[in-house]
């Protein structure tokens, strides 16, 4: 049965009920997770953070890896960031943390939304003319293809009066809807601020950081700890593809698809993140610094000892010892002998 939300259509079945059904049993859990699982969650947000800025800034063209970026923020000269890649990876990290720190201070407003913007392009001077201000010249949404080709997904918003109008109605609708389910209306703000592209530059990536922020302002704490970045990545092809099937009957158009794609990319990162805290059978005897060890190898394959220890901050011995301990308990893999030993996940 199909029912108008903000200006779209939504079929409300039983399969969408299901996913968002099985989204809050795991959260109606989750506090008591994380008092438990403190140790391994610094951790993993630190992980999933690195993970996070590599994969939104490659989904708009960056060519860096995570192991570059992780090297990059560890090594940040703000006065040697010479080439885009590396101001915009560093301005998504700065405004991902300023979420991730200040959520519950940051408002759903206009002058929040521009003030992100102008922090993610803090480091790109070829921005500083529009940053932080709704776009003055047309604008459509390309999706890079792997031949390094650009391909029209679909037109937006005109500037001036129709984008403000355009934000003014969404902000609107956000603030006064209190039907829909909270996910649903992350993923529908998702939406609609991409198809609006308010901003001449940064969309994309402004999007996926608001849906962190909705998502942390209505109490799913755990999506710090995972990347949704990194899911949209791998799912690419299908991200573009939603996107450009729901836009193109604009406006009025369907967009039941697109909750399905964006409450699955949640359902799969909290598996993902299940799988990790795994809390049944022998993880559960694990130390707290077992755990990190065990989560840093899932997320590092082909790590040597002497990287989880510098990582981790653990006495090379100590670190040796539960990498043995590991194996023994069939949780991860050794490969090679001698100095190139490394480890991975089972």
């Amino acid at each position: 049965m199909k029912q108008s939300v903000h200006t779209f259509q939504i079929s409300l079945g039983w399969e969408l009920i299901a996913r968002l059904s099985e989204l809050d049993r795991f959260d109606a859990t989750w506090s008591s997770i994380e008092k438990r699982e403190g140790a391994t969650l610094r951790q993993l947000r630190t992980v999933e953070t690195i993970r996070s800025v590599g994969a939104s800034t490659r989904i708009e063209g960056s060519a860096l890896s995570d192991d570059e970026v992780e090297v990059l923020l560890q090594n940040i000269e703000i006065s040697k960031l010479d080439d885009r890649d590396s101001q915009e990876v560093l301005g998504y990290f700065e405004t991902l943390d300023l979420i991730l720190e200040s959520h519950g201070d940051i408002d759903v407003s206009e002058g929040s939304i521009k003030n992100l913007h102008n922090s993610l392009l803090a480091h790109c001077e070829r921005d500083s003319w529009h940053r932080g201000n709704y776009k003055m010249h047309s604008n459509v949404v390309e999706a890079t293809l792997s031949d390094g080709t650009k391909q029209v997904v679909f037109k937006t918003a005109e500037p001036g009066y129709p984008t403000q109008e355009a934000m003014q109605s969404l902000l609107k609708w956000y603030d006064e809807d209190d039907a829909v389910h909270p996910l649903v209306k992350c993923a529908l703000f998702a939406y609609d601020l991409v198809s609006i592209h308010p901003f001449q530059d940064g969309n994309g990536r402004l999007s996926r950081l608001l849906s962190t922020l909705l998502i942390l302002k209505y109490g799913y704490s755990w999506i710090q700890y995972v990347s949704f970045e990194h899911e949209i990545e791998s799912r690419k092809k299908e991200y573009y593809r939603e996107l450009r099937s729901c836009q193109a009957d604009r406006p009025g158009e369907d967009i039941s698809s697109w909750v399905r794609f964006f409450l699955s990319a949640l359902q799969n990162i909290q598996s993902q993140l299940s799988v990790k805290l795994n809390t049944h059978g022998i993880e559960s005897q694990l130390s707290p610094r077992e755990k990190s060890v065990l989560v840093f190898v899932g997320d590092h394959p082909g790590c040597r000892s002497g990287d989880v220890a510098e990582k981790l901050s653990i006495p090379s011995p100590t670190v040796k010892k539960m990498l043995t301990r590991l194996v023994d308990k069939d949780l991860i893999s050794r490969h090679g002998r001698g100095p190139g030993t490394n480890y991975s996940l089972k």
